[in-house]
């Protein structure tokens, strides 16, 4: 299995965990409030993965696993903490924004507008001097055309609420540039310290904005929250992570988009929603843009006239040696 191949089946498995999160995220809204709501499932996310560090160093200790770049676990831990430190703040300003709008707004209009990031993510990216292929601009628009067809309904206004979900679908595109910058530090490290970042900052805003006992519904939320943590951010998150190790943003945001779909099954699936053709038309356009965003073809080159360019991937980079046929060289096309 190439490492682009993995990585974009480690998104896919994401975008599934993290669709359906919407079903938990629903019911743990009418006990708690957004930031409690927030604040507790973060917290379970972060302590999730404490036993899986642990173990991790425990079997590189005894060298059953090999030793990990970087150093020990705590100069591993300094260096992610930084970078853990702004993208921990992010994901708590648009994990906030989101979860506070579905007060004031439709869930399918914020599932649509949040899904906007698939186009956001390539726009943001070329202000990083990011190549995109024309072939990712066709898969984002075929993508947010699903979205559109899965999500809206009849008389589609931006009301207040859908503000504050256009303004996550900014954060939540630069949390996948950030997420993509920050390959390199210990997944699992970075994922925690980020965590506990959106975990303490949703704690504050619980106890400022949400009066005395923001946690009183908590027993009435055990399961959405439990859920939310474990799977949607201890397991989810960290997937995005080692995903976009193999994948570049501008395909990885289209695959995780497809969220909305496993969103809309498991309205269908736990919540007897009806499956129309407007679901079937939303599914074959997503899908279609994520087949289209992957077909890439070459770059521009400077080099000489006739020169063959090397393969590249739907952001425009060149592929990494495991994921180019092993039949012939590496510098001609496929």
């Amino acid at each position: 299995m190439t490492p682009r191949l993995r990585g974009n089946l480690l998104l896919l498995l994401t975008a599934s965990i993290w669709g359906f999160a919407f079903v938990a995220q629903r019911m743990g809204a009418d006990h708690m409030g957004p930031y409690a709501f927030n604040a507790a499932r973060f917290t379970l996310g972060a302590v999730s993965l404490l036993p899986v560090i642990v173990l991790m160093d425990a079997l590189r200790g005894r060298g059953t696993l090999p030793a990990a770049e970087g150093g020990t676990g705590g100069e591993r831990t300094r260096a992610a903490l930084p970078a853990a430190l702004l993208a921990g703040t992010v994901l708590f300003v648009a994990s906030s924004l989101q979860q506070y709008s579905l007060a004031w707004t439709t869930a399918g209009k914020a599932g649509f507008i949040t899904g906007l990031y698939i186009v956001l993510v390539p726009i943001l990216g070329m202000a990083l001097r990011h190549r995109t292929t024309a072939m990712t601009w066709v898969g984002a628009a075929l993508a947010a055309g699903g979205l559109h067809v899965l999500s809206v309904r009849e008389g589609f206004t931006l009301a207040p609420g859908d503000g504050f979900v256009l303004v996550s679908a900014l954060f939540w595109a630069t949390h996948i540039l950030l997420v993509d910058r920050f390959t390199s530090l210990d997944p699992l490290r970075f994922s925690a310290l980020q965590f506990a970042t959106t975990a303490l900052l949703s704690l504050t805003g619980a106890l400022v904005f949400e009066g005395p006992a923001p946690f009183a519904g908590l027993s009435g939320a055990l399961a959405p929250v439990f859920y939310g943590g474990v799977f949607s951010v201890g397991v989810a998150y960290t997937l995005q992570v080692f995903g976009q190790r193999g994948a570049r943003p501008a395909a990885a945001a289209i695959i995780l988009s497809l969220e909305a779909v496993f969103a809309a099954i498991g309205g269908i699936l736990l919540l007897g929603e009806p499956f129309t053709w407007r679901e079937a038309t939303g599914f074959g356009l997503m899908l279609a843009g994520i087949l289209v965003s992957q077909w890439a073809g070459p770059t521009p080159t400077s080099g000489p006239a006739g020169a063959v360019p090397e393969p590249v991937d739907a952001y425009g980079h060149p592929l990494p040696p495991d994921d180019q046929p092993r039949d012939r060289p590496r510098n001609q096309p496929r």
